[in-house]
Parts: structure tokens; sequence; C-alpha cells
């Protein structure tokens, strides 16, 4: 049973939907994230469902304070489960012909390293004690190539092949790793997104859409179902007509806060 949960990106949207989903007594959440006053308001409701919390404002791209945060916690609490959730986004903004480089720098920093120093950091007690599950949120933009956001669907391919392999390898260790693949999600962060957003779910819906995967040890947990066959669909298409069928798609993203 799982009973340690640590989450990133716990402040907002999936993370913190996935926190108070958690949440009850005999359950130790790890929550951690950059905005302190979101971050207790979060842990104040994980505490009033029962659980114990232990809070760590870390930025997930800060290797050593990351893994020395987790080996605290995993001494004190050994992990259960590891949900690497912290993720931005980016893309083409308004007026502008492509997305701003230092913008792009900085989302594979967090999108991805910020992935792999969550996951590196459990590995070892996970291994020892030959229990233990991770998982890592990716994107249906990790299924198709998309003009306006080159850099946010390159980083959500990548902890999608690097979560598979993981998960390869660590069967046998008796680790379960399963990659996490929604659709739109009505998060602040959806919100920046200026264009079509079919077929959107509710933080709260995806949180138990994800627990439900997690406790079925899916491989790739992706939601709604429909409309990831049809984004995986069009990511094998011919490079031409993938390009044309995409037009439909295309999007602006808002200056982040």
């Amino acid at each position: 049973m799982t009973r340690n949960v640590v989450i990133t990106g716990a402040t907002s949207g999936i993370g913190a939907a996935l926190a108070l989903r958690y949440a009850a007594p005999g359950i130790v959440l790890g929550l951690i994230g950059r905005n302190v006053e979101r971050l207790r308001r979060i842990a104040d409701d994980a505490r009033q469902r029962g659980a114990i919390v232990v809070t760590g404002r870390v930025d997930v791209r800060d290797r050593a304070t990351m893994q020395s945060w987790l080996h605290d916690f995993d001494r004190d609490h050994p992990i259960d489960l590891v949900v690497a959730n912290a993720g931005v986004m980016e893309g083409t903004p308004p007026g502008c012909a492509i997305e701003p480089p230092d913008a792009a720098y900085d989302l594979m920093q967090t999108n991805v390293l910020g992935a792999m120093n969550t996951i590196q950091p459990v590995l070892d007690g996970m291994m020892k004690r030959a229990r233990g599950q991770i998982a890592i949120v990716s994107s249906i933009a990790a299924f198709i190539p998309l003009a306006d956001s080159p850099s946010y669907c390159a980083s959500k391919s990548a902890v999608l092949s690097y979560g598979l392999s993981l998960r390869a390898l660590l069967v046998a260790r008796g680790i379960r790793v399963n990659v996490i693949c929604p659709g739109y999600i009505e998060t602040p962060m959806m919100g920046r997104e200026n264009g079509p957003k079919p077929f959107k779910v509710s933080a709260e819906r995806a949180a138990d859409l994800i627990a439900a995967g997690l406790d079925r040890d899916k491989a790739v947990i992706s939601f709604p179902v429909f409309f990831a066959w049809v984004t995986w669909l069009n990511g094998i298409l011919p490079d031409g007509l993938r390009r044309r069928l995409s037009r439909s798609f295309r999007f602006t993203v808002s200056h982040r806060d």
C-alpha cells in the first residue's frame, strides 16, 4: 500500500490535485514547489485531510538541493511513490515567429533535467528495498511534433522515452515506472495557451485517472483516450500530411508570470 508519496510541482495544476487526491490519514506527503504561499496552502489542505506533510521549497533544476532533500525524506519516510510532475510550457509568443531561445533552454532544464533530478536520487533506496513506484508526467504532446512548441514537445518525448526505458530496466527490481501523458488539463499553464483546446479535463478528474492508472501499473497513462489515439495516429503520419492536418492546431503561448 502506498504510504509515503513525493510530488514535485505540487503548488498548482495536476501536482496540487494529486496532493489532495492522496492526502489521507496514514499518508506522508513530500510536496516540492517554488511558490511558498501556494505550497503552504496545499500543505494545510492536505493536513486537514489527515496527511502528514513535509514541504520543500526547491527548484527541480537544482540537482544538489533536490538530491539532499529527497535523501533526507527517504531516510525518514521510505518513498513508495514519487511523481516527477514539475514542468513548464513555452511556445511561440503572440506576434512572434518562434519561441524565445532562453525560454526554450529553461524549459528543457525544468522538464527533462528536473525529472531526472527527481528520479535519480530515489533509485538506490528503491532498489535496496526492491519496491517503489516512479511516475513521470509527460504529455500527449510527446506523441506529435507541433510547430508552435518544439522544445515542449521535445521535452515530453524525452521523458516518455526515459520513463519507458526505466520501466524495462527496473521491473526485475520490483520497481514500477509509469509515464503520464494527459491532454488538455484545466490548469494555469493551459490558460497561457491561446488556441484550440479540445477535450479539456479538470485537474481533479485528471488526478483520479492518474491514481487509477498507477494502481493498475499502466505503462502509459494517457487521457482522454480518444484524443490520445488521434494525436498518436497523427504523429506517425507522413511528414507532409501531418503538417497539413496540424494547421488547424496552431497556437501561441502567452508570457509566463
